[in-house]
């Protein structure tokens, strides 16, 4: 693993301080940073606008990393996961969906995850480490080389609900995203990202106020006792508390925070667990997305019956709410969060 820095973890305005600390002139950090996310770049050598002189300083002080896809699995429906192997030998993951008219992105956060929620693989393999702005972005970077930068197949939206929590991974995560955001970067509008959390309270706020991106809330259960036996991290942010977050978030106008439910047969998916959903996310900006749960033989949760999340989606439906169920995608690669990795470790 070479000890020299990676440029990747840099935003543009940390760039700046670093050329400049290298002796170079500012305007030396916008030639680098908009040469780094260019397709086809992947040495110095090829940065033909700066001197001889200037690239061989950067080659001996610095490098900027790439991801390359170690495993590359397709599904019947269009799915792709790509497996990255790191630098330390750990393994995440990322997934393509392809959908009508835009091809969406699943990324990971961090190798591992912490919180622990109960129906989740990647949560049932513990903590490894959080994951570098250029881990990150590099996810996204290696997608879009094998897909295209341009055309109908590349990457229209990025979801932050891969490996990991984002939040618990913050200052990460914003740099990541600003890079992401950039013009000079990857160029992603403020509307095609979407980053989910399971309810760290006090970083909710913090996101809203730093980036203008989606946010979306793993939720699965809006009583304490149910969310507890699921998500450990209600017992520190309990639903009260992270629902009144998410009254407070800074929304912009016509945007609406995704809540997330994943139905577990005969836990959260009853009538009466439909109609306290409602009535919790009373005056809440939000679409609901329902999620039949991918089933995996690592845990013992069951996919409710279609007539089962059809009578939940119609509770909330005629309680006012915009409900989608999301169909579940990429079963037979694996393309549940955490699965992939999972395999390798077997």
């Amino acid at each position: 693993m070479t000890t020299n820095t990676d440029l990747k973890n840099f935003t543009l305005a940390q760039l700046t301080d670093y050329v400049h600390d290298l002796g170079l002139k500012p305007f030396r950090a916008s030639q680098i940073f908009s040469w780094l996310y260019r397709p086809g770049i992947h040495d110095f050598s090829q940065m033909t606008d700066l001197s001889k002189k200037v690239r061989d300083l950067l080659d001996h002080q610095a490098y900027f990393s790439r991801l390359t896809p170690n495993i590359k699995e397709k599904s019947t429906d269009g799915t792709i996961k790509y497996g990255f192997l790191l630098e330390d030998g750990a393994m995440i993951e990322s997934v393509l969906i392809p959908e009508q008219g835009r091809n969406t992105l699943c990324v990971s956060s961090q190798v591992g995850c912490a919180m622990g929620c109960g129906f989740c693989v990647t949560g049932a393999m513990g903590f490894t480490r959080n994951l570098s702005p250029a881990e990150i972005v590099n996810q996204v970077y290696a997608v879009m080389e094998d897909t295209g930068f341009e055309g109908e197949n590349r990457v229209h939206n990025l979801v932050f609900m891969g490996m990991g929590e984002p939040l618990a991974n913050f200052d990460n995560l914003i740099t990541g995203l600003e890079i992401l955001l950039d013009q000079r970067g990857l160029n992603f509008s403020e509307r095609r990202i979407t980053v989910s959390t399971c309810g760290i309270v006090p970083k909710i706020r913090e996101l809203g106020e730093k980036v203008k991106v989606n946010l979306a809330i793993s939720l699965h259960a809006v009583e304490d006792r149910t969310r507890d036996q699921l998500m450990v991290i209600n017992k520190t942010y309990p639903v009260d508390d992270l629902l009144a977050a998410l009254r407070e978030f800074p929304l912009p106008k016509r945007r609406r925070i995704m809540i997330e439910y994943i139905l577990l047969d005969g836990i959260n998916d009853s009538p009466d667990d439909a109609r306290l959903l409602a009535k919790k996310l009373k005056g809440i900006r939000c679409k609901i997305n329902l999620l039949p749960y991918n089933e995996s033989s690592a845990l013992p949760y069951r996919t409710p019956s279609r007539e089962r999340v059809e009578q939940f989606q119609k509770i909330l439906w005629n309680a006012g709410y915009t409900v989608i169920i999301r169909e579940s995608r990429g079963a037979d690669i694996s393309a549940a969060c955490g699965q992939l990795a999972g395999k390798m470790k077997e």
